[in-house]
């Protein structure tokens, strides 16, 4: 092979990988992917896929990259795992300069703060009261910056003293990649944060955003 490969010997995981990237080229037909090895026992790959919603989409799966850092052309990626198939494959010609914004920081040390879990039924109706309130707004639906940014939801560990409030693009981030809905009802969402990034976990991936510096509860 030639240029970068990325290696997901597990089946079950190269297809899960597969299913994240075509829910994120549905959102935007010419998205990049951004892939990144994590190292570990056992190391991982890290995909990461802007959404229309100024919000992160991303998906792990055991594997390994080289190189270790990558962007593709989300179809290409999608072609690779989806067509070609095979543990090792040729993720597409590296796009790097498409990339646009920071990733939650790779650090040995690095750690995820659970905050608190929300049922996935609720961030569905929250999305929904979203989608309408877009379209009492605006004709075609298109969510105002305003709506986008509003804070739809406060999660709160006073043990921890910390509190992440989660605005309205990452709730629709997480419906429009399908993370939430009929599908997933009796499910629940995590959300974390490592101080500077907060993390909303479903069963079919994660959204991530940067946020403001940590809020302690007074």
């Amino acid at each position: 092979m030639s240029g970068a490969v990325l290696s997901i010997p597990d089946a079950a995981q190269r297809d899960d990988l597969a299913e994240f990237v075509a829910r994120a080229v549905r959102l935007d037909a010419a998205t990049v992917v951004r892939l990144r090895e994590r190292p570990g026992e056992p190391a991982a790959v890290e995909a990461f896929a802007p959404t229309p919603f100024d919000a992160l989409v991303t998906r792990s799966a055991p594997g390994t990259l080289e190189p270790a850092d990558v962007t593709v052309v989300g179809s290409d990626l999608l072609a690779a795992l989806a067509v070609a198939g095979g543990p090792s494959v040729e993720p597409g010609a590296p796009v790097d300069e498409r990339w646009r914004g920071p990733l939650p920081p790779l650090r040995p040390d690095a750690r995820w703060q659970v905050v608190g879990e929300v049922p996935s039924a609720e961030l569905d109706r929250l999305a929904e009261k979203g989608v309408a309130a877009a379209r009492a707004g605006d004709p075609s639906g298109r969510p105002s910056a305003a709506l986008l940014d509003q804070v739809v939801l406060t999660v709160s560990d006073d043990a921890a003293r910390l509190e992440v409030r989660v605005p309205m693009r990452c709730v629709f981030a997480l419906s429009g990649m399908g993370f939430v809905g009929p599908g997933a009802a009796d499910e629940a969402v995590r959300v974390s944060t490592d101080g500077g990034w907060l993390r909303l976990d479903a069963r079919g991936g994660a959204v991530v955003r940067r946020r403001r510096a940590q809020l302690p509860l007074l």
